[in-house]
């Protein structure tokens, strides 16, 4: 039996709306939480949708993506590239400076937070690389069939609609003539049906013609021919049209050999056998389904409520509309009759108002948020500790994700990015960037002992001599006027200056992972205690036992540092004493 690539795509994009079972009680499928997702995220029913005056949807979900977002994303300042080699490792300071100036320029940041949200949204984050620098992530509502237990063990294909000024762009990377069945301006001649939306039962139609474009990736020709036993992968790009009798047909734009897939996956939460992991937004999904119920049933009790009613056993007000007369009227009652207004308070008002707030809660602890993290303020009279010990625990498994992403993203700058700028920089540049006070500090002070020196060698070839108080003063005086200068400095790299260098990256992401405020508070109580009792820094023992402190704290103990004095005898341990006590946890 002999196939071909357009009967495959079709059969495969079919097969791809049923799900597939994980357990035996539970089934799952790709697009459905893709599309489940994405509506919950933007307060949009899956069924019934166009129907929302009796149907309110508070959305509890986005505050806790939005969350997740700030708390697991980090910056561009976080990764760290560098020269690894020892006696070159200097260089690393102009190559983080060019990898700023190349960061910005190609929106890495952007990149960056396109990864986290998709990675938080759906449970996973494909990643495609691309003829330019900066990679892409992949819309995965575009995909069009996959291996629903895992995304890239198998052929898949993304879905695209192609305008003809899109068709004619991509000209330039070989479509219509590598491996193709038709040339691009064939298929546009040929395509004369307009793009068409579904919405409800009614089609409407949009201006301007469109191509189905499917990006085949990871396909052998024994996938789409059973007698072929070539098993070499491919990528095709197939488009589809339809002709002036409404029949579907299919070209082939380009084809070419794929022996590497230029994709990574990386999941959130993984699940075995499924291609997404557990998403941000459907762990919400339970919560989010009971408080539109319990918001539908609200409003219906509120609407009941709000309609004025009256009751009256004299036959003269039947069918009448009490309404019409006016405030303060005097209306006359048969004898033996009355009129009054019936009841229609919703007393079971309190206790769906009650279930709203459960699932509220209930969501906030699926998502590991909390009033505090969320940005609400604090009940009066909350130990301003006990904030802070909130905050960080309820940062912890954001954390844990945090780092998991940190480790893909360094992949991604090891495998595709720094050959890239390794290409790049040496071909030189210069550039204006802006220096960080440790880095103005150092560099100042390097420059003032190169300027020192030399001053030293004139003053003793001119048969002179140089205290060593006049080079420290020369020394002084170099730095402060470089300090005055600014932070915002030329940078120079010459040409072929790291030609042979072995770039590496590292993102580090230890300063995203304190509460700043806690740190804050912990310095200060550092630095009290250490003006209040220097001695601790004079012995040796004592100054250990600190580093060790520092270090459980969260701090580095290497910014304390000072040269030791000679040991004391015995050793004061009472400002010690005092240390521990300041920098315990609340």
């Amino acid at each position: 039996m002999t196939n071909n690539i357009f009967t495959y795509i079709t059969e495969q994009e079919g097969a791809f709306t049923k799900p597939v079972p994980i357990e035996s009680n539970w089934y799952w499928g790709f697009q459905q939480h893709v599309l489940r997702s994405f509506s919950y995220k933007h307060s949009q029913f899956e069924e019934d949708n166009g129907n929302r005056s009796q149907r309110p949807f508070k959305n509890i979900v986005r505050p806790m993506l939005n969350l997740q977002y700030r708390s697991e994303g980090f910056d561009v300042k976080d990764i760290d590239i560098y020269v690894d080699n020892a006696d070159t490792y200097y260089k690393s300071f102009l190559l983080r400076k060019y990898y700023q100036k190349w960061a910005l320029k190609n929106e890495m940041d952007t990149f960056i937070d396109d990864v986290v949200e998709s990675f938080v949204d759906y449970g996973g984050a494909l990643v495609r690389k691309t003829k330019s620098v900066r990679p892409e992530v992949v819309d995965l509502r575009t995909i069009a069939f996959c291996d629903q237990t895992e995304i890239l063990s198998g052929p898949f294909a993304i879905k695209h609609f192609f305008s003809p000024r899109d068709l004619i762009d991509m000209k330039k990377s070989g479509w219509g003539e590598i491996g193709a069945t038709s040339t691009v301006e064939n298929l546009i001649f040929k395509a004369e049906s307009s793009k068409q939306f579904r919405k409800d039962a009614e089609t409407i139609k949009t201006p301007g013609k469109y191509v189905e474009i499917y990006e085949v990736h990871n396909i052998s020709p024994m996938d789409i021919d059973y007698t072929s036993e070539d098993t070499t992968q491919m990528m095709y790009i197939v488009a589809f049209y339809e002709d002036e009798t409404g029949r579907k047909n299919g070209v082939i734009l380009f084809s070419t050999p794929e022996p590497n897939l230029p994709f990574k996956m990386l999941k959130r939460d993984p699940i075995r056998g499924r291609a997404l992991g557990w998403g941000g937004v459907e762990e919400l999904f339970e919560p989010q389904v009971w408080t539109n119920y319990a918001e539908i049933h609200i409003i219906g009790m509120l609407r009941q409520a709000s309609k004025v009613v009256y009751l009256s056993t004299d036959p003269r007000f039947k069918n009448q509309n009490i309404g019409t007369y006016d405030n303060g009227a005097i209306l006359d009652i048969q004898a033996n009759a009355d009129i009054r207004q019936l009841d229609t308070v919703p007393r079971n008002l309190t206790s769906f108002e009650n279930y709203v707030v459960e699932q509220h809660e209930h969501a906030m602890e699926m998502s590991s948020a909390s009033d505090i993290s969320l940005g609400q303020q604090p009940n009066s009279g909350t130990p301003f500790k006990s904030v802070e010990t909130q905050l960080v625990e309820n940062k912890s498994l954001h954390l844990w994700r945090q780092g998991r992403i940190a480790v893909f993203i360094d992949e991604i700058h090891r495998d595709w990015i720094i050959p890239q700028l390794g290409r790049e920089i040496v071909k030189g540049d210069k550039f204006l960037a802006e220096l960080s006070s440790d880095e103005l500090y150092e560099i100042s002070q390097k420059v003032a002992t190169s300027h020192a020196n030399d001053r030293a060698k004139e003053v003793i070839l001119d048969g002179g001599t140089l205290t060593q108080e006049e080079y420290d003063g020369f020394k002084n005086f170099i730095t402060t006027e470089n300090l005055k200068a600014g932070n915002k400095r030329f940078v120079e790299i010459l040409k072929d200056e790291f030609s042979g260098e072995k770039l590496q990256v590292s993102t580090n992401i230890a300063g995203k992972q304190k509460n700043l405020a806690l740190l804050t508070d912990k310095f200060v109580n550092v630095v009290r205690q250490i003006i209040a009792t220097p001695n601790i820094r004079q012995d040796p023992e004592l100054v250990k036992m600190l580093n060790s402190i520092l270090e459980t704290s969260g701090i580095s103990p290497v910014g304390f540092a000072s040269p030791m004095a000679q040991p004391m005898e015995g050793g004061a341990t009472d400002g010690l004493k005092q240390f521990a006590q300041a920098t315990q946890p609340a």
